[in-house]
C-alpha cells in the first residue's frame, strides 16, 4: 500500500497545515493511484510528517525552509501521467500547508520510490500489484452495489 513521508523544518508550517498536511497528502497519493476512497484504502495510505530541529536543513545559499516528499507506491501502482498528477498536487499541498506561494515551487521536491513487485509485505504475507488491482476493484463494486 501507498506509503507519503514529508520531511519539513519544525516550525515551517502553519498551524492549520500541520494539522492537515499528513491527511491531505494521504489523500492527494489515494487520489492520483486511484483507489476506491472507502475507509479500508484510507487506512492502509500511511503517511509521517518528520520535523527536523532548527539548522537541520539548509542550502549552500540560504536557510529558508525546504520540502522533502517521499513517496512509495507498488511499481506499476502509476503511469507518468499519475505520477505528473501526483508531484504536482504534493507540491501545492505543501505550499498551502506552509502558507508559501506557488511560485516557491521549487522549495518542494517530490522523490516518487517504486517498490518491485514482490517485494512489499503486509499481515506476514508477500503483497503483489495484482492482489492490491484485485482488492480496489472488489472495494469499488462492493461501493457501487451499495
Amino acid at each position: 500500500m501507498p506509503m507519503i513521508r514529508l520531511t519539513a523544518p519544525v516550525g515551517s508550517l502553519t498551524e492549520e497545515g500541520r494539522k492537515r498536511i499528513q491527511r491531505d497528502l494521504g489523500a492527494v497519493l489515494l487520489r492520483w493511484e486511484g483507489a476506491p476512497d472507502t475507509a479500508f484504502f484510507r487506512a492502509q495510505a500511511w503517511s509521517y510528517l518528520i520535523e527536523l530541529p532548527k539548522g537541520a536543513q539548509i542550502t549552500a545559499e540560504d536557510d529558508a525552509p525546504r520540502f522533502l516528499v517521499d513517496v512509495t507506491v507498488p511499481q506499476g501502482a502509476l503511469s507518468e501521467r499519475r505520477t505528473a498528477g501526483l508531484v504536482e498536487d504534493a507540491t501545492k499541498t505543501v505550499l498551502e500547508a506552509a502558507g508559501l506561494p506557488q511560485d516557491d515551487a521549487l522549495r518542494v521536491w517530490v522523490l516518487v520510490h517504486e517498490q518491485p513487485d514482490g517485494t512489499w509485505g503486509a499481515g506476514g504475507s508477500v503483497i503483489r500489484h495484482a492482489d492490491l488491482v484485485a482488492l480496489a476493484q472488489k472495494d469499488m463494486r462492493q461501493k457501487s452495489d451499495a
